[in-house]
């Protein structure tokens, strides 16, 4: 590592949606500080850049995972990547953030130090041709964008037999340029967002397009387009028409995240309705379309215009619902005995969930296992110091929690600085505070990680509640100094 290390007021991990936020904010409530954004990648994006599959695109409206501060003003309320893309770096330059970004800069290590009062943080330094350095960093405050999940791999399955399949094996997080399925047999192995998504667009040049899936996912219907966010945009200022759709879809997404909670059978007969009137009433839709679990004890997929059950009815997809047995040369075979053929499968199988990016960190001199810290208010870790990371919702968009992260962020640094403060650090105190798991979701990619995610703790400020009318409450306008926070 070299000798010398650049300082910086704030050190913000992540150029992507989360990531350039927080640097808008900075520059905005703490126009003083100086902070570098550190990309390992080379460009601007995150999770909007890395995935390349065909359709991609959110499963949150643009009016609540655009950012507080910038109204969305394309037609489309359910977006593609690219324009999700060209809208997180249009906010970058618009608002010189691009210039903070330093690119091919992977954080590896942070270590901090009590006495000095900061991090010293190992970075890996791409200089081409595949060849890194190793680089220095310090700061006062780490803030870690750096989303949720391995970006080097996806999680796949092992499957029987994937040596004999004599075609193509593809994980979305890792798409070919050169993929040509257009006349092909597509077997697209999940059901959850990323499957309900490509098989629609696949469908529509394949051969034919199978969705294989052990279990069924709820699946929600939703215009492409908001048609009353278009015309209040004709009536009102861009800025004004925004935010007022954006509180709507806020109320009304927690309203049909309560009533999922509290009448489950209720939104079950709503969603399942909605499945049936799109497919007709010949079709399966309770073996294919009604999940085990109650809704929102998983993450809904949302289909824009009902775009995977039109394919569906044109008979370009299918859907079918089984177990593997294994891979055979021309397809997979299930366990009922029946064979799917296949040219080209698909294993949209999931993510690899890890703690802030992976990143090693100690604190003076402490290796910290992040398994056994408490997550305090959805964004700091008990006990480590001068740290948050950005968080987004699990039953709404990613982007409500992390502008309200980001503002409260700065309320601390300001509130440190007010009173000559060099260190904040969450230290519970409360003996009657229990440990819960961080997520109460049943999906797969959750429940394989769990164990190695930090815990929520029983009661506030160790509570997450998935509330966005709460955490505006308490993030917003709640004390900085609350007790549970330590300054020094």
């Amino acid at each position: 590592m070299t000798d010398t290390a650049e300082h910086f007021d704030v050190l913000i991990v992540g150029a992507g949606l989360s990531g350039i936020g927080a640097g808008y904010h900075l520059q905005q409530k703490c126009p003083g500080k100086r902070f570098v954004i550190l990309e390992g990648r080379d460009c601007i994006g995150g999770t909007w850049d890395l995935f390349r599959y065909p359709g991609i695109r959110s499963d949150s409206d643009m009016y609540t995972l655009g950012y507080s501060f910038r109204p969305w003003t394309e037609p489309k309320a359910i977006a593609d990547g690219p324009r999700i893309l060209n809208y997180v770096r249009e906010t970058a330059v618009d608002n010189g953030i691009d210039r903070k970004v330093r690119f091919r800069h992977r954080v590896k290590r942070a270590s901090w130090s009590t006495p000095d009062s900061r991090w010293t943080v190992e970075v890996e330094r791409n200089v081409g041709e595949g060849a890194t350095e190793t680089v220095g960093f310090t700061c006062n405050f780490l803030f870690m964008c750096s989303g949720y999940y391995k970006y080097e791999e996806g999680y796949t399955p092992e499957f029987l037999g994937t040596a004999d399949f004599e075609g193509k094996i593809v994980h979305p997080q890792k798409w070919p340029e050169d993929l040509d399925y257009s006349g092909k047999r597509v077997v697209v192995i999940g059901s959850g967002a990323t499957a309900v998504t490509l098989v629609p667009e696949m469908a529509k040049t394949a051969g034919h397009v199978t969705m294989l899936q052990r279990s069924p996912t709820y699946v929600v219907a939703r215009p492409a387009e908001d048609a009353l966010a278009n015309k209040l945009r004709k009536k009102f200022s861009a800025n004004l028409a925004y935010h007022l759709i954006r509180w709507r879809n806020v109320l009304l997404g927690m309203y049909f995240f309560q009533l999922c909670r509290r009448k489950p059978e209720r939104a079950r007969q709503l969603i399942l309705g909605g499945v049936k009137m799109a497919l007709g009433p010949e079709y399966d839709v309770g073996k294919h379309f009604t999940p085990r679990y109650n809704p929102w004890e998983q993450r809904l997929c949302l289909v824009p215009d009902g775009d995977l059950f039109k394919s569906i009815r044109d008979k370009r997809a299918s859907v079918a619902t089984c177990e593997i047995d294994t891979f055979t040369k021309g397809g997979i075979k299930l366990k009922d005995g029946s064979e799917l053929e296949a040219d080209i499968i698909v294993t949209a199988t999931g993510l690899v969930l890890q703690v802030l990016g992976g990143l090693e960190v100690s604190v003076d001199g402490r290796a910290v296992d992040f398994a056994r810290t408490l997550n305090y208010k959805g964004m700091m870790y008990s006990d480590i110091p001068n740290m948050a990371s950005a968080f987004g919702y699990t039953n709404a968009s990613w982007t409500l929690k992390c502008d309200l992260t980001c503002e409260y962020v700065c309320r601390l640094i300001n509130y440190m600085d007010r009173h000559g403060y060099k260190q904040c650090m969450p230290h519970n105190v409360d003996p009657d505070v229990t440990e819960l798991p961080s997520l109460d979701f049943s999906s797969g990619y959750v429940q394989r990680s769990i164990a190695k995610l930090p815990k929520q703790g029983s009661k506030r400020p160790w509570r997450l509640y998935q509330n966005y009318a709460l955490d505006i409450v308490t993030l917003r306008y709640g004390k900085v100094d609350d007790g549970v926070m330590q300054y020094s």
